[in-house]
């Protein structure tokens, strides 16, 4: 429940604009100072990633491609958000976004997204279509010198993946995916959109004072009975910038993170079993939190932090709600 609480504010609360006392990091410097070999500048690109971040989130449709259908006010927000490294394997390496948010004089923490890399990738998990998603191989050549990511939801339940190389052209560090499927964000979800999914692209760029992802998404609209039939309705273009910020107390998320993270990698691990399982997965898309798993997840980790539930017995709790998600349809 706290995290539909404060995706509500995120949808709702306008970005302030970023304070002049702000402390700032010393610029990212990835695109400038070369390492050794392509791989390891891909490497240290994608960990220049974690810190300690002021985010907001620019979400603007702008150009309709149905007669009759006007594009939607911006939703513009914006909040604390720490990434820490999950883990580090060389090849593998995973981020994990946590906001760190004050909501009527007290700190609220809610784990918020996960982004994994793995480099020359073999297959890469992608969406499918309403509630499905499966694991698409990558050819010897798209995968030559290829990065893909994957985003997984608050309770790490699957987002979208995609395959793309980091570039260094004019200065600039930045990853740029092929087109992605991704399903409908809680923003568009719970307003019953006419479209049901996004085509888009990602590009994940470094800045002097942090990162920036910037989203080109296409919102299709699937024809009634006429399966594969695709309309595109509305351009959106989206601008997530992370500015590195330490105006706030990053302590609280990382204590949620210490208290939970033997829990999430439990979760991780009946995910990816599940993945693996059946090609991929099926598992029932919900507005509010995205997967029908979303809540019952997220509260077990909770419960573990405030000291209600033992991790080892919130494990296998969560072991039967993900079985029972992605049981065979």
């Amino acid at each position: 429940m706290r995290a539909i609480l404060i995706a509500a504010a995120l949808l709702t609360t306008t970005a302030p604009a970023v304070v002049a006392a702000e402390a700032v990091s010393a610029p990212n410097v990835v695109a400038a100072q070369a390492p050794a070999s392509a791989f390891e500048r891909d490497r240290q690109s994608i960990l220049a990633q974690a810190g300690q971040y002021r985010v907001r989130f620019d979400m603007r449709e702008t150009v309709s491609f149905v007669d009759g259908y006007e594009p939607l006010e911006a939703k513009v927000s914006g909040g604390n958000e720490i990434v820490r490294v999950v883990y580090d394997d060389g090849d593998r390496i995973s981020l994990q976004h946590i906001l760190v948010m004050e909501h009527d004089g007290q700190t609220m923490v809610i784990k918020h997204w996960r982004q994994d890399w793995v480099y020359q990738p073999e297959t890469v998990l992608t969406y499918a279509g309403p509630n499905e998603w499966t694991l698409t191989p990558v050819s010897a050549t798209e995968r030559q010198g290829a990065w893909s990511q994957t985003v997984w939801q608050t309770d790490d339940s699957p987002r979208y993946g995609g395959v793309g190389h980091w570039s260094y052209d004019n200065g600039l560090a930045e990853w740029t995916s092929g087109a992605t499927w991704r399903p409908l964000a809680r923003r568009d979800a719970v307003r019953d959109p006419i479209y049901d999914r996004y085509l888009g692209t990602n590009r994940h760029a470094l800045t002097p004072a942090g990162w920036v992802h910037i989203q080109d998404n296409m919102k299709l609209q699937s024809a009634q009975g006429a399966e594969g039939d695709l309309t595109a309705v509305v351009q959106e273009d989206v601008v997530n910038t992370y500015r590195k910020w330490d105006g706030y107390d990053a302590a609280p998320g990382d204590a949620y993170w210490a208290a939970t993270k033997d829990y999430w990698a439990a979760v991780r691990g009946f995910w990816d079993a599940a993945i693996v399982a059946n090609n991929g997965v099926h598992v029932e898309e919900t507005p509010e939190t995205g997967a029908v798993t979303g809540i019952p997840l997220m509260d077990l980790a909770q419960q573990i932090q405030d000291g209600k539930i033992a991790s080892d017995a919130a494990i296998e709790q969560a072991r039967t709600v993900i079985a029972g998600a992605t049981a065979a349809r």
